[in-house]
């Protein structure tokens, strides 16, 4: 993988970790927050896709390196809502 195929990688993880938020209906961070939502995303969205037997919908090589955009974006606005709620939580406990 090159230097350029790595922030390509990165930049399209960015995005869907922003689509994610928006989605998700919770915002926090910038730049580098959306960039590990749309990793953290795209594991977890695989992961849900593979348990419930579902396809890998719209994949993106780079590098030779598969990414799940529609898994990473379900993911990150999975995880952002869940987020949402716990922090939510925790703000009126107090």
């Amino acid at each position: 993988m090159t230097a350029f195929d790595f922030l390509l990688l990165l930049f399209i993880a960015g995005i869907c970790g922003s689509l994610g938020q928006a989605l998700g209906g919770f915002s926090r961070g910038g730049c580098l927050v959306s960039i590990a939502l749309g990793f953290i995303g795209a594991l977890l969205g695989m992961w849900l896709a593979e348990k419930l037997g579902l396809p890998e919908v719209f994949v993106v090589n780079i590098g030779g390196k598969n990414f799940p955009i529609i898994w990473s974006i379900v993911g990150a606005t999975l995880f952002v809502a869940v987020l949402g709620l716990i922090t939510r939580a925790g703000r009126g406990r107090r």
